[in-house]
């Protein structure tokens, strides 16, 4: 394909949900695939729900995930300006087309007169009451007004809507590059507001003005918006367009994890894993909603997780960069059906990402988070090695602070279940014989720890490996966790000899 545009075009009326994050993903790799341009686009013509605050939000959010705009309100381009609420001159000229056309008109019904249609067709058991091709015959309306009164009502100033006129008897239909053709008659269409009584544009008219203005090709959106397409459609034909209009794709719904319907903020907040990939602070309530970021998570990952909401390589792969995905990613696999969001697998993503970076990258981190969290001073030498010990087994970098407390701090209780099964007399002597040579040790390392122990254990008659885990109960007060042999590397031999001496009282204590 050549010269391909696409547009993510969010509106700013609230925190960038992570839905809308998968569609810009889409985008972004629909585009590079190709050698295109990836476009932002805020859509702000909706005055009455803007909020402060939400345009930076997503503009941080695609920083944030790497998936940056050739062209947007920052970066500039040829065909801006990139947000619709300064582009307001441009739809007039579009919408009086249509109706010099005879495909739009003006519409003066009340919201009164709206709503008295809407309970009369109640009444007579209409389950979608609307404004469309029959209803539009009994309200005040330039196709029922004479064209005086009409002009009258315009020059007095009254307030107006345009609607589209959609046409009788007729089969719009669209190939979907998803989900193949789809084909909707106009009797179930209603004549949407193309512009507001306060001369702003709604999406429906915006949208297509500025993708044709654009010069978009190919509009890679949610199935949410695939009940407007057969509008749109019109609109393009309407408008003289119908030749350059944009091959669609409508994105599979993000569902929630038990598949029973769609995705929601309050079904995550009630699942307990965010919605938002950033802190977001509702204006009203000042409730901050945790975002992905906060949470724990990699970009990287967030991404790549992103990335299988609806679409798979076809291949048992699962990590990919964001260049390897650019490489492989195709439309035509991208599915149909819903696709369940998988926080577990979210996290699984995470881990591998972890596990995949340079340890140097958590090093600060890691030094504040002691820091700040506990008062310790940790040297960059020491964090290097606790996050080395425990990059195997971490889901989210705090963990790094939260599991690595073990290499500062001696245990003060011990796990209960070991305890009870796996502490004795002999235990305790084995465990001394131990400590009183590992305290002369200096300069110890992981393999020379695991030789002492072994022989000093095999010289008096004991087997090691039996006392592995009361080792581990002695310098962790835990059963299980990272190795235990770079534990006491990194603690160094004094202080490991003093930490088993002092549980071994401890727990001789706890015998009794």
């Amino acid at each position: 394909m050549e010269n391909v545009r696409v547009r993510f075009a969010p509106s700013p009326t609230g925190g960038l949900h992570i839905g809308g994050v998968r569609t810009a993903l889409f985008n972004y790799l629909f585009a590079k695939k190709f050698n295109g341009k990836f476009i932002l686009r805020i859509e702000d013509t909706d005055q009455a729900r803007f909020v402060e605050g939400a345009e930076s939000y997503i503009k941080n959010t695609l920083e944030w995930c790497g998936i940056s705009p050739d062209e947007g309100p920052d970066q500039g381009g040829d065909f801006g300006p990139y947000r619709q609420s300064e582009r307001k001159g441009l739809y007039r000229q579009y919408a009086e087309k249509l109706i010099a056309e005879g495909n739009a008109y003006y519409a003066f019904d009340t919201p009164e007169e709206l709503d008295a249609m809407r309970d009369r067709l109640k009444e007579g058991r209409v389950v979608n009451p609307q404004y469309d091709t029959i209803t539009r015959t009994t309200m005040k309306n330039s196709l029922t007004l004479t064209a005086e009164e009409v002009k009258r009502r315009i020059d007095n100033g009254d307030p107006y809507v345009i609607r589209i006129k959609i046409p009788k008897k007729e089969e719009v239909r669209l190939n979907d590059m998803v989900r193949g053709w789809v084909m909707v008659h106009t009797e179930v269409l209603d004549d949407k507001v193309l512009m507001k009584s306060d001369g702003m544009p709604t999406y429906h008219l915006a949208n297509i003005v500025d993708d044709h203005l654009m010069k978009i090709t190919h509009v890679i959106r949610g199935e949410e918006w695939l009940p407007s397409a057969p509008l749109h459609v019109l609109l393009y034909r309407f408008l003289g367009w119908e030749d350059e209009m944009p091959q669609f794709a409508h994105l599979p719904l993000i569902l929630k994890p038990d598949g029973n319907g769609k995705l929601s903020k309050r079904a995550a907040d009630k699942a307990g894993f965010p919605i938002f990939p950033l802190d977001w602070k509702d204006p009203e309530s000042e409730e901050i909603s945790q975002g992905f970021k906060e949470t724990g998570f990699l970009p990287e990952a967030l991404v790549n997780f992103l990335s299988f909401l609806g679409w798979n390589p076809g291949t048992e792969q699962e990590i990919f960069s964001l260049a390897e995905l650019v490489n492989e990613f195709s439309e035509k696999r991208i599915n149909k059906a819903g696709t369940k969001f998988d926080f577990e697998k979210a996290k699984w993503f995470n881990q591998q990402y972890i596990k995949l970076t340079d340890s140097k990258a958590f090093v600060k981190e890691v030094v504040t988070g002691f820091e700040e969290q506990h008062g310790i001073s940790c040297s960059q030498e020491k964090a290097l090695q606790v996050i080395d010990l425990l990059k195997e087994r971490v889901t989210f970098p705090y963990e790094f602070v939260e599991n690595g407390m073990v290499i500062f701090k001696a245990p003060e209780t011990y796990d209960e279940k070991v305890f009870r099964k796996k502490w004795s007399e002999e235990a305790a002597k084995a465990l001394t014989l131990f400590s009183n040579k590992l305290k002369s040790e200096k300069n110890v390392s992981a393999e020379s720890v695991k030789s002492l122990f072994w022989e000093t254990l095999e010289s008096n008659g004991y087997k090691p490996g039996q006392f592995m885990q009361t080792l581990r109960l002695a310098l962790t007060g835990e059963g299980s966790g990272p190795d235990l042999m770079t534990i006491i590397e990194i603690i160094g031999a004094e202080n490991a000899s003093e930490r088993i001496n002092s549980s071994i009282t401890a727990l001789n204590n706890q015998s009794v």
